[in-house]
C-alpha cells in the first residue's frame, strides 16, 4: 500500500477539526446539564461521529457529483447508495470497535485521569483516533479501486 499522507489529510484533516469542536462543545454541554461522566463521554463520542462523518458523507457526494456530472451522467439514489456502502466498508469494522468501545471508555476515565475534562476529552479523542485510523485507512486505501469509480 502506498503511503498517501496528502491525500489522507485532505480527506480527514478538516472532517477532524469539525469533530474535535463537536466533541468537545458537546462533552462540556453534558458535563455542565449532568455532571456524569457517562453522559459527558456518550455526547462527546456520538457528537463528534455526527459531525465527522456528515461532513465525510458530504464530501463523498460532492467528488462524486462533481466526477458524474463531468462525465455527462446524472447523481442519483443508487449513486448516493454506493457512497453510503463505500463510507461502510471504509469505517465500519473500525467505528463499531471506536464507538462502542474505545472511544467512550477513554472519554469516562481519561478526564477523571489527568483532572481536567477539556484535557481528558481530548486527549481520549487523540488516543482513540489512533485506533480507529489505522483499521480505517487501510480499508479506503483497499475500496478506492472496486468501490468509489462512479461513472460508468
Amino acid at each position: 500500500m502506498k503511503w498517501n499522507v496528502r491525500e489522507w489529510l485532505q480527506r480527514y484533516g478538516p472532517a477532524e477539526i469539525l469533530s474535535v469542536l463537536a466533541t468537545l462543545g458537546a462533552a462540556g454541554v453534558a458535563y455542565r446539564l449532568s455532571g456524569s461522566y457517562v453522559s459527558t463521554a456518550l455526547a462527546g463520542t456520538w457528537a463528534g461521529n455526527v459531525a465527522y462523518f456528515g461532513y465525510i458523507l458530504a464530501l463523498d457526494i460532492w467528488h462524486t457529483r462533481r466526477q458524474l456530472r463531468a462525465a455527462g451522467q446524472l447523481y442519483t439514489g443508487r449513486t448516493l447508495l454506493r457512497n453510503l456502502r463505500a463510507l461502510v466498508v471504509e469505517f465500519g469494522l473500525a467505528e463499531v470497535f471506536d464507538s462502542f468501545l474505545v472511544r467512550p471508555a477513554l472519554m469516562y476515565y481519561l478526564p477523571r485521569a489527568v483532572g481536567s475534562l477539556a484535557g481528558g476529552i481530548l486527549l481520549a479523542k487523540l488516543l482513540a483516533d489512533v485506533t480507529f485510523y489505522v483499521p480505517a485507512i487501510i480499508s479506503y486505501e483497499l475500496s478506492k479501486k472496486r468501490l468509489r469509480r462512479f461513472e460508468k
